[in-house]
């Protein structure tokens, strides 16, 4: 038996014991992506018909490197977010559940860190 009132242990918990802390995650990924896609798009919308040199051009350009991270950041955590939210909603089995959210986590890092990868590729010269 704790001494805590009902509304002191129910306060800023939700069904998971976590709180607002994903939505409030899934908020500030989703502002991110609203000011990093623009310029995301526009470098990207620039290059497209050049040629390989012109695009390692633009991407050796820190502004575009650094909208560029900041975007394979942002988009893959929002889709990890989003696919946990789909995953906890409609998948019964528990084990499952799991399951698909670890393979979820592990894909959506996977696929952020092979395009930061590159664009640190293309940055360096390497």
């Amino acid at each position: 038996m704790g001494y805590r009132t009902d509304r002191s242990r129910a306060e800023g918990l939700g069904a998971a014991n976590d709180g607002v802390h994903h939505w409030w995650e899934q908020r500030i990924s989703a502002v991110a992506l609203l000011f990093l896609t623009p310029p995301f798009v526009t470098a990207f919308a620039v290059n497209l018909g050049e040629g390989h040199e012109s695009v390692l051009a633009s991407y050796a350009h820190p502004f575009n490197a650094i909208v560029a991270i900041g975007f394979f950041i942002a988009v893959f955590l929002h889709l990890y977010q989003g696919l946990q939210v789909v995953i906890e909603d409609y998948v019964d089995n528990k084990r499952w559940e799991a399951v698909l959210i670890v393979a979820a986590r592990l894909l959506c890092a996977l696929f952020a860190l092979i395009g930061i990868f590159a664009v640190v590729t293309i940055a360096l010269g390497g």
